[in-house]
């Protein structure tokens, strides 16, 4: 176990968004409570918010399509944010990007706040900018995000599919935070998603104090790239 303690507990409606700082050495646990939940997540350096999350060097320099345990979470300046210590899920996405007020539209009808108040249709883009807007942020500053619980995979023709059957109840991920870093996170349909109903599938949050790294650390081992990459954060956090 990777989360040495748990400090606070919230659940995080469907169709919702939020954002916190958490800080290095915590351990953030996400539970998809259903078994239909998607949740993304953007990250930036609250002390630099010009650094953000990056997903293209995510994937190349661990070798990998797909985000699940032993895999670190790179920012654009080749440091770590935080890193996957456990997972139940096994196939996180992070290639698909968010849904549009466009996807919600046209696959389950157009539903604002101003007439439907908590029962209408959030998409993914919106419900980050409300979030990046709280920290002088805008749509310039929105990159790939991830989307866990979400199996996206190429199908016999190429194209991006959603693997709807993956779903799990009760799956869950912890993420350990290798730097303070700012959240911004939803709970809106993946923009491949295929439901019937426009899914408002709620996924349990729990933070706490992660244990210390240790040599044998899975994600440190995992590439020798991540090594590179929690020699950097080292480098980062001298003096701090």
């Amino acid at each position: 176990m990777t989360l040495k303690t748990i400090d606070y507990t919230t659940t995080l409606p469907g169709a919702s968004h939020w954002s916190l700082e958490v800080r290095r050495g915590s351990a953030l646990r996400l539970t998809d409570l259903t078994g239909n939940g998607n949740v993304a997540m953007l990250f930036y350096n609250p002390r630099n918010l010009l650094e953000r999350y990056n997903a293209p060097d995510t994937l190349k320099c661990q070798h990998t399509f797909k985000l699940t345990a032993g895999h670190c979470l790179y920012s654009d300046m080749g440091r770590i944010f935080a890193s996957i210590t456990e997972d139940t899920f096994g196939w996180h996405d992070t290639v698909c990007g968010n849904s549009n007020a466009q996807h919600i539209a046209q696959r389950w009808g157009a539903r604002d706040y101003q007439a439907e108040r908590n029962d209408w249709k959030q998409n993914g883009f919106d419900a980050f900018l409300v979030e990046l807007a709280k920290y002088g942020l805008g749509r310039a500053d929105m990159a790939a995000n991830i989307n866990f619980f979400s199996k996206a995979y190429t199908d016999d023709n190429g194209a991006l599919a959603l693997d709807q059957g993956a779903k799990s109840e009760n799956a869950s991920t912890t993420l350990r935070f290798e730097m303070d870093t700012l959240v911004l996170m939803h709970s809106c349909p993946h923009p491949l998603d295929s439901s019937d109903e426009y899914p408002r599938a709620p996924i349990q949050i729990e933070l706490g104090e992660a244990e210390a790294i240790s040599d044998d650390d899975l994600c440190l081992n995992a590439r020798p790239e991540n090594t590179r990459g929690f020699a950097n954060n080292a480098l980062y956090h001298i003096g701090v």
